[in-house]
């Protein structure tokens, strides 16, 4: 029996300050989500992916099946300040092992909330989010497009293009070129923020063999933006779409501590929300998700406090 279940939100998650004397402008994000059900005026969804498998199978820290969660509970007080309908999409579950079964399952919730036309932000959850997510978009969209060209713009430490017969967090954007090879479609890969101590020359192989793009932590620096712009430039120029995810293994462990892999040297948080706007500026920003928040190993919320300004910046 496949261990996989999805739970419609859990709106007793989003719970914070209410500042009643001051009116309307003083909203914050727990008291304009609402429970994703049936036919509603488009919006933002945000879609959790409760999954240790990824990082279990990928030999590092369990506890990134709790993410979601914090980072609603995160997210919950913090001021509106958007224009449009916000759902909480509910969550995938994968308990055990059934890895596969769970992201197709979280792809399939992905596209059947673009279909009726909504934006989707995904709530992670170990990096293999990332093929589950992916995937999702690609069905959705070849729905609307024969061909389309998407890129993908990953924020990580890690290239994760990692071969193996399994999947694992490790694995996620080698699934993606595969998905891409299956599907007859383009594969266009730019990852921002890798450590070159923490990726083998396995993995830069690999990323060379599919003509990634990519910007060592070393490179970003706030006194020299041309590697980082310049890389932006061509990821977005040269695609229809963007799907574009954090990792958040991406930032100093200093800032964000609890992740399964914390970073050494990490990329700045304020270069980082830089190349999100800069990103959201074309306008081709089509679904995006946060990974590897895990409580387990947080200290004093501060990873999960980061990973929901970055939820913010995103949803604006």
């Amino acid at each position: 029996m496949k261990q996989i279940a999805y739970s419609a939100a859990d709106m007793s998650l989003w719970q914070g300050r209410v500042d009643h004397e001051e009116g309307d402008l003083a909203r914050r994000w727990h008291q304009q989500v609402q429970a994703a059900e049936g036919e509603q005026i488009p919006g933002l969804v945000l879609l959790g992916f409760c999954c240790d498998a990824g990082v279990l199978r990928n030999q590092g820290q369990m506890g990134a099946a709790a993410g979601p969660q914090a980072l609603r509970a995160a997210t919950a007080n913090l001021a509106w300040h958007l224009d449009t309908p916000l759902y909480d999409g509910g969550d995938v579950h994968c308990h055990g092992d059934e890895l596969e079964a769970a992201q197709a399952l979280y792809a399939d919730k992905v596209a059947a909330f673009m279909d009726a036309g909504h934006r989707v932000i995904g709530l992670g959850g170990g990096h293999e989010i990332g093929y589950a997510s992916f995937s999702g978009l690609v069905e959705h969209q070849c729905r609307q497009q024969e061909t389309p060209r998407i890129g993908i713009i990953n924020f990580d430490a890690h290239l994760d293009l990692r071969r193996s017969a399994r999947a694992s967090s490790g694995t996620p954007f080698n699934q993606c070129a595969t998905l891409c090879e299956a599907r007859g479609l383009p594969f266009h890969y730019t990852c921002i923020g890798v450590s070159r101590y923490h990726n083998t020359d396995a993995l830069f192989e690999r990323a060379s063999q599919l003509n990634t793009r990519i910007v060592l932590d070393e490179e970003l620096n706030g006194w020299d933006l041309q590697p980082l712009n310049a890389a932006l430039d061509q990821a977005i120029a040269e695609v229809d779409l963007l799907y574009v995810t954090v990792c958040l293994d991406v930032l100093p462990a200093s800032l964000a501590p609890g992740v399964s892999a914390p970073a050494g040297r990490g990329m700045d948080l304020g270069l980082l929300e830089y190349a999100l706007e800069r990103i959201k500026s074309s306008n081709k920003m089509k679904m995006a998700d946060i990974a590897e928040l895990n409580p387990a190993r947080d200290r004093h919320s501060s990873t999960a406090r980061v990973a929901a300004r970055l939820l913010a910046r995103l949803a604006g």
